[in-house]
């Protein structure tokens, strides 16, 4: 795994899937609000009309010469919940965005959020 500083470094380039489909461009980082480690982030797609941000999750993400390069299919990641461009995800809809890939959400002891914008 790679270390938040640097994966912001990334933002503007190119995510694609595992069979390299270029899915979007890196926005922003999301990390885990107990641990500071980057867990998800979001992806511009869209046409230039209608652009959104949608969540992808980090585990497993690797960079290359250009691009970061996410476990999950381009197909997934278009349908994740999205945001505005310069929206904010609410604290009620976190859990969703970990539903959609079957991954546990679980919040904070006095139920605090899990995700932070970095």
């Amino acid at each position: 795994m790679f270390e938040a500083d640097d994966i912001r470094e990334w933002r503007g380039h190119d995510v694609v899937d595992a069979e390299r489909h270029r899915i979007g461009t890196l926005e922003s980082v999301y990390v885990d609000t107990a641990t500071d480690r980057p867990l998800f982030a979001t992806v511009t797609v869209g046409l230039p009309t209608h652009r959104r941000l949608v969540f992808v999750p980090l585990a497993n993400a690797r960079v290359g010469p250009g691009y970061l390069r996410v476990a999950h299919p381009k197909s997934q990641v278009k349908k994740a919940p999205a945001i505005d461009i310069d929206g904010e995800l609410p604290a009620e809809d976190e859990a969703a965005v970990f539903a959609h890939y079957k991954l546990d959400y679980v919040p904070g002891a006095g139920g605090e959020r899990r995700l932070a914008r970095r």
